[in-house]
């Protein structure tokens, strides 16, 4: 992770017990949001929804034909036991062009733009880091255009765990709730938690807590999205995947803001979550209109 740093605050990450103020340590640190370790209970969280059994009219249904409704009803949280999915059902894991277009298009884009840089010269992406971060500055001037581009980067490449589950998190989520919802939910966590961590900094600026460079301090990645993803899907899984997925990411989330080598950024993505969770609402509504059957239109009247 590419990043600028003063000589105080490398001094103040090195030697912890030094005591460096706070205003030091904030002012040198990584504030990449994209490095942290993709929470392994999201690929539980990504299994697929089979189709609805037949209904009290329909035909007698074979044993065969009854394996999705047991599957589903383990999914909406009904107790009956999961079948484990079968090889071809494991593609629905993944993003697809006509089946996740919202995530198929985005993971595109990020996988172009990491290859892009991994073949850059250095100095060419630092400055476009620079130029893309969600800094005070930066939102002060341009604040749309900065929360797009700080979103086009992923520390560590498309090989990275949070790339991994970038995948996993938005391809569950997008199948559930659609494509539109699924970038409702994405930007709001990344816009919330962005001015959440980068208002109270520029705050700390004018009050004197904190140095004037804090207002350029490097911001951008897509993990506050990903964290709102995950606190929104969790909201459509049953309790014995939920009840894991939020314990899981959260611990990790709360083990590095106790680390404390970049507290405004894991204050966000604490935030991000809750931002998720707060959407159960919606999302378990978009997934009941999805589910439901269309209703069938009335034939014409005939004509005389």
């Amino acid at each position: 992770m590419e990043r600028s740093t003063t000589e105080r605050a490398d001094t103040a990450l090195a030697h912890p017990e030094a005591g460096a103020p706070l205003g030091d340590v904030l002012d040198g640190l990584p504030h990449q949001r994209a490095g942290h370790r993709a929470a392994s209970a999201s690929a539980l969280a990504s299994a697929p929804v089979p189709a609805r059994a037949p209904g009290r009219d329909a035909p007698t249904a074979t044993a065969t034909a009854t394996e999705p409704a047991v599957a589903e009803a383990a999914v909406d949280g009904a107790g009956a036991p999961v079948r484990a999915p079968r090889l071809w059902e494991l593609r629905e894991l993944f993003p697809t062009p006509a089946g996740t277009p919202f995530t198929f298009t985005y993971a595109v884009v990020l996988a172009a733009v990491s290859v892009a840089a991994a073949h850059a010269d250095p100095s060419l992406v630092h400055a476009l880091h620079q130029g893309s971060s969600t800094d005070v500055a930066h939102l002060a001037v341009h604040p749309m255009l900065v929360l797009i581009a700080s979103a086009l980067w992923v520390a560590g490449g498309i090989t990275s765990p949070y790339a991994i589950g970038f995948l996993l998190v938005l391809t569950a989520l997008e199948r559930r709730t659609g494509g539109l919802r699924a970038v409702g939910v994405f930007l709001l966590g990344h816009m919330a938690a962005t001015l959440a961590t980068e208002v109270p900094v520029g705050l700390a600026v004018l009050a004197g807590h904190l140095p004037g460079s804090s207002l350029h301090r490097l911001d951008y990645g897509i993990s506050f999205g990903v964290a709102t993803s995950v606190g929104a899907l969790a909201g459509l899984l049953s309790p014995w995947l939920r009840l894991p997925l939020l314990t899981g990411f959260g611990a990790m989330l709360v083990a590095d803001l106790n680390a404390f080598t970049d507290p405004m950024t894991e204050w966000g993505h604490l935030m991000a979550l809750a931002v998720g969770i707060a959407t159960w609402p919606l999302v378990r509504r978009a997934r009941a209109a999805r589910a439901a059957p269309e209703a069938p239109v009335p034939p014409a009247p005939a004509l005389a």
